[in-house]
């Protein structure tokens, strides 16, 4: 199985032999648009071990939950890991394309998986005390989904569902923590390096009903985050006027960049979305040529051909500067020429 990601910019470089600074690398969905901080790392204590309360009180309060509802890990992909091995069902649901750790990790814990199209049957009928994975907004896509309906047939089945809103911050649209304290088999993932462009920082939530977090503590080790990755989240979090800044510059260059796309000769289809990405399926190229033809200005795409139910026809490009944008369209008025 190919479970390979973008945002490879240190080996692109190296293929296309130019230095890490000069590539436009538009395969990673991480913000281009950074908080400010003002936190000065030769400070912090790292002599003694870590003490976490300050960064669940953070945490909780941005999420509007309390403290026992959450979880904190070492990066999204290390909860959802833990999260299969923690949970009793052995039958996995994933609405795909979905991020590809999902498909990783049920491999991993010899889950028996069943791939839902969501673009085509998104009502399929599934077996009762399964477990379910809908990532809303979707990826690489980036549509969102009113799953209410969703919701409401999965709990009709007893389903285990884990709803996946690594992007939700880039929408205006509705979070499902509502519903946490009214089914106790729902588990929401949300992440901080999407929105808060920290990747290498690692911290990873999972928000259930408390009694589902005190149990999933019994699991976890005492000592999973540095004090490095902490304060960092703990400034960044100070931010306040962050959030509707970032959403609203990501939103005025979604649509330039679409613009732009709308105008490429090889663009068959650009999906709407609430994300900070965009999917755009080709003609007569493929995914692979197209990023072929974008080295020679430097530029980095997503080659979505390794997403189930895609193919090689499928590029996801992310939001980026208006100026790296630029750099997209000029190169792409190079290529029509």
């Amino acid at each position: 199985m190919n479970f390979k990601h973008g945002g490879d910019v240190k080996g692109f470089a190296k293929e296309i032999n130019c230095d890490v600074s000069e590539v436009v690398d538009l395969s990673s969905n991480i913000n281009f648009i950074k908080p400010d901080i003002g936190i000065d790392f030769n400070d912090i204590d790292i002599s003694s071990y870590p003490t976490y309360d300050e960064l669940y009180n953070n945490i909780a309060n941005l999420y509007g939950i309390e403290n026992s509802e959450l979880e904190l890990f070492n990066g999204a992909s290390s909860a959802i890991f833990s999260l299969f091995r923690f949970f009793n069902t052995r039958l996995c649901y994933i609405y795909s394309p979905a991020y590809l750790e999902y498909k990783k990790a049920a491999s991993t814990f010899d889950y028996q998986v069943e791939l839902i199209n969501r673009f085509v049957d998104l009502d399929k009928e599934i077996l009762p005390n399964s477990l379910v994975v809908f990532v809303n907004p979707s990826t690489p896509d980036g549509s969102f989904y009113d799953i209410d309906t969703l919701l409401s047939k999965w709990m009709e089945k007893n389903c285990t569902i884990l709803i996946d809103e690594s992007f939700i911050e880039f929408t205006i649209q509705k979070s499902c923590l509502e519903y946490i304290n009214k089914y106790d088999k729902l588990y929401i993932l949300k992440s901080l390096t999407k929105f808060y462009s920290c990747a290498g920082v690692r911290i990873g939530s999972v928000v259930s009903s408390s009694s589902n977090i005190k149990n999933i503590k019994k699991y976890e080790p005492m000592w999973k985050i540095s004090e490095l990755d902490m304060a960092y989240v703990n400034e960044v979090i100070k931010d306040t006027k962050f959030p509707q800044i970032s959403k609203a510059i990501n939103i005025t260059n979604k649509e330039y960049l679409v613009k732009i796309l709308k105008e490429f000769k090889y663009t068959n289809h650009i999906f709407d979305s609430s994300a900070n990405f965009v999917l755009v399926q080709l003609k007569t190229i493929t995914a692979s040529q197209f990023q072929e033809l974008l080295k020679p200005y430097k530029i980095m795409i997503r080659d979505c051909s390794n997403f189930d139910f895609l193919d090689e026809e499928f590029v996801r490009i992310a939001v980026k500067s208006s100026k790296n944008i630029d750099k997209l369209k000029k190169a792409l008025n190079s290529i029509c020429i």
